[in-house]
């Protein structure tokens, strides 16, 4: 019985099945055939339309504080592909019964109403979205609701390039993809699954059909990768890409930490030093993002700063969870059960009546980035995958896919280089669906872990015996006394304040004797715990950016490269690792070239200590530096 006003208010929705505007908006139903330029202008004539012929806004969506809600968020499913770590806890989190969640009948319903009351931009999130098997249908019905304008989609990006092109007819038109890293092997460490070939196929597939811009969501991870901020905005030269760096949210169960968010401003000072010209657009109304440019860069970028500079003040959002609990805001713990009045019969007059309470009570502002670590909240994953993120506009066909990016990999050279162009080249053709083979390809007998692609370079393995003496090279004053140290014997940090910028690079290295069992299993990449050359190349790129955090008086440095190579030596049953820093600034950067490789060594015997316990790390030494005030170091 209390399906039944659910029902009928659901066929009044979609009495026809041709779509019309009893407000006189020119319509033209799109035929299969016609150019898709057609849907566009149709689209860009209905929304002048509206915008020429707007009703007073809804009092039901209007706050205490004046804010307009004309945006609305609605889950479709809580269950995802990925498990990211910003997204929900390692263990997973515990899904609602099926028959709890809402229906595909109470979310059109739900639509409708929200709509109908003033609502003109709907987003489908999830979990992943492009997991629920209607999708398609339910942005069909979607796109049938008057006065709707946009109906965008926040995507993984795993099933995007198969379901797009039926979304897009269905009436999708805007996108937002989640991608976290340019490298294959971090991707696999961030999501714990596999797939980033996906989700490069996707934002293909989006350039390839007309959608300009396309999102690229970025939450940024200080000590994970935020060194990929200069990669991801070269993106956006040649291509038609928002890359939207998101500032690192607490959710329950993600762990969140005050020293893992790396805020706007210091994303938007590493960037100014690669493009000093960088302008700033101005902000659109309600938007969440402030968006930049480089001048003659085709794309843009932007910062979500929800934790350091908050945008409550002009939020226009209201979210529907996929159990369907109505969120006033993002992180507030408050919930209204709109799933349960409508199964219940209310009518139509009584769910405008709880909604318009619970946005009554929306408060001006959230509590603020270290107050919401402390709140119980859902994880982010029971709410969105990713939140908060302004609406693409609608897709223009016309755009050119010239130079598209594509990613190459091979399985025994992983690159996590700061050098992009080594990784994004266009090479389109009928190989590229064999991306994914050509990364997780069977390695050769002898592996070489390198995090620079350049094909050219190939080290020698660094010899397991080398016991080759320090030979300065040029001037090197040395002084009698310990800088670190004041005049009264206590430790002191030294003050670079005074020295001049200048051009620094260190080379460091170190060596792991494996043993014979041990070295064979690494060798073919056989250990139970995973591959661990990228495993150990992965934490010594951290180590070298958190040394200032791991040497009490190590200045921070703002490192501009990092490479961590490892090669196997089959003489000596032993790994050799090579790490290699560079930054430019008042200080050296030999501590950072020596962590990366110490921690890199420690990380390998991590991996192998199951196997065998009669492991030697040794010979962690600097090989060379170059640049500041006293000279330049190479060991011969």
């Amino acid at each position: 019985m209390a399906a039944r006003p659910v029902s009928r208010m659901l066929r009044r929705v979609l009495r026809s099945s041709v779509r019309s505007c009893s407000s006189g908006a020119p319509v033209t139903q799109h035929h299969r055939g016609e150019p898709s330029q057609t849907a566009a202008e149709e689209l860009s004539a209905r929304r002048h339309f509206l915008r020429e012929h707007a009703a007073p806004f809804s009092a039901f969506l209007t706050d205490s504080f004046g804010r307009q809600h004309s945006y609305l968020r609605i889950s479709l499913t809580e269950k995802c592909n990925l498990r990211c770590q910003y997204c929900m806890p390692e263990e997973g989190v515990p899904l609602t019964p099926k028959a709890d969640l809402l229906t595909t009948e109470e979310i059109l319903t739900l639509a409708q109403l929200f709509v109908k009351e003033g609502v003109d931009k709907i987003r489908l999130t999830g979990g992943e979205p492009l997991i629920r098997p209607d999708v398609v249908d339910i942005v069909a019905q979607l796109h049938r609701l008057e006065g709707l304008r946009t109906i965008g989609i926040t995507t993984n990006g795993i099933n995007l390039a198969r379901l797009l092109p039926q979304l897009q007819k269905a009436g999708l038109s805007a996108i937002n993809i989640s991608l976290d890293t340019l490298v294959p092997a971090k991707f696999e460490f961030i999501v714990r699954r596999k797939g980033f070939h996906k989700v490069m196929e996707g934002i293909h597939k989006a350039i390839d059909l007309g959608y300009s811009p396309v999102k690229v969501n970025c939450v940024v991870m200080r000590g994970l990768n935020e060194d990929e901020l200069l990669n991801f905005v070269a993106l956006t030269e040649g291509l038609p890409l928002d890359v939207r760096f998101i500032e690192y949210m607490p959710f329950d169960g993600n762990k969140w930490n005050f020293k893992k968010m790396v805020s706007y401003k210091e994303m938007l000072d590493t960037l100014r030093q690669q493009w000093p010209e960088l302008e700033k657009l101005p902000e659109e109304e309600s938007s969440t993002a402030k968006a930049f440019k480089i001048p003659g860069f085709r794309g843009q970028f932007s910062f979500i700063t929800s934790m350091s500079e908050h945008f409550c003040g002009t939020c226009n959002r209201l979210r529907i969870t996929a159990d369907g609990n109505l969120k006033v805001c993002l992180f507030g713990n408050s919930e209204v059960s709109l799933r349960d009045h409508l199964r219940a019969g209310a009518s139509e007059e009584e769910l405008l009546q709880i909604i318009g309470a619970a946005v009554g009570r929306k408060k001006r502002q959230h509590a603020g980035m270290f107050s919401i670590a402390q709140m119980k909240n859902r994880p982010m994953i029971l709410i969105e995958l990713l939140l908060m993120l302004q609406d693409s506009p609608p897709a223009i066909p016309s755009i050119s896919s010239q130079d598209p990016f594509r990613v190459q990999g091979i399985r025994h050279r992983v690159s996590f280089s700061n050098q992009m162009e080594t990784l994004w080249k266009g090479c389109r053709g009928p190989g590229t669906p064999l991306l994914a083979q050509r990364w997780l390809g069977s390695s050769p007998p002898q592996r070489h872990c390198s995090s620079c692609q350049d094909s050219d370079t190939n080290p020698k393995c660094l010899s397991a015996v080398s016991q080759t003496p320090a030979t300065p090279s040029g001037p090197l004053p040395t002084s009698d006394q310990l800088t670190h140290v004041d005049a009264e014997g206590r430790a002191a940090m030294v003050d670079v304040g005074g020295k001049p910028d200048t051009e620094r690079v260190a080379v460091a290295s170190a060596v792991v004797l494996l043993g014979p069992v041990a070295f064979k299993l690494v060798q073919k990449n056989q250990l139970k715990k995973g591959d661990a050359l990228v495993v150990a190349q992965l934490a010594g790129v951290q180590a070298a950016k958190q040394t200032s955090q791991l040497i009490p008086l190590c200045h921070h440095v703002a490192l501009s490269h990092v490479q961590v190579q490892l090669e196997l030596d089959s003489t000596h049953h032993a790994v050799g690792i090579q790490a290699s820093c560079r930054a430019r600034g008042p200080t050296g950067v030999e501590m950072e070239a020596l962590t990366a490789a110490a921690v890199a060594a420690l990380t390998l015997y991590d991996m192998c200590k199951a196997v065998s316990r009669d492991i030697v790390v040794g010979e962690i030494k600097l090989i060379s530096k170059t640049g500041g005030q006293r000279g330049d170091f190479h060991r011969t």
